[in-house]
């Protein structure tokens, strides 16, 4: 049975449900998965994994420090095994792929890692968990993005595209199945 690591970072919690959830599809092929938030987390050894999924969420225009930390630490050792990225942004929400894949090219050049498999996921607006300002300045973002962006403040938004991420999870372990040992 192959073992797969899925490490994240997160801030508000959907890069950790998307996490979960790909983990969830790649249990149910039957193939070994832990999961780990590289915040706070210490690193588990790639070399007791077949495969590795990285996530990360986008805020301010790049990707959380913790996972560009974890990728730049990791690299050799991602670049030696299967392996794949995936972006959680408001700007895959909106349809703006053309920034969300910028931000992917901007964590690869800070990274130095070129992942074989790459996904843009669609993200949340937690506005009810958010404290007064925070809720304000997400409305005002989201009001300058294309699509429909929610900018009601008493509830919450989540974007994510579940049927895209079991594509995705089912995709990597096709790829893992295929893979020589």
């Amino acid at each position: 049975m192959s073992k797969v690591l899925v490490a994240y970072s997160t801030h508000e919690g959907q890069t950790a449900k998307i996490a979960d959830f790909i983990a969830g599809v790649l249990r149910g092929r039957g193939l070994d998965v832990d999961t780990c938030d590289v915040k706070e987390s210490a690193d588990p050894a790639l070399i007791d994994y077949d495969g590795v999924i990285v996530g990360g969420s986008v805020h301010v225009g790049k990707h959380d420090k913790h996972v560009v930390d974890y990728v730049r630490g990791n690299r050799h050792a991602l670049t030696g095994l299967p392996s794949a990225f995936f972006s959680v942004s408001l700007s895959s929400a909106s349809g703006d792929t053309q920034e969300a894949e910028g931000y992917v090219e901007k964590f690869e050049e800070e990274t130095g890692w070129l992942p074989t498999r790459i996904a843009l996921f669609g993200g949340g607006l937690p506005y009810k968990h958010l404290n007064f300002v925070s809720r304000h300045m997400m409305k005002r973002i989201v009001e300058g993005k294309p699509g429909n962006l929610g900018t009601d403040l008493s509830r919450d938004y989540v974007y994510t595209e579940w049927d895209g991420v079991r594509r995705f999870a089912e995709d990597f372990a096709a790829e893992l199945e295929a893979a020589p040992r």
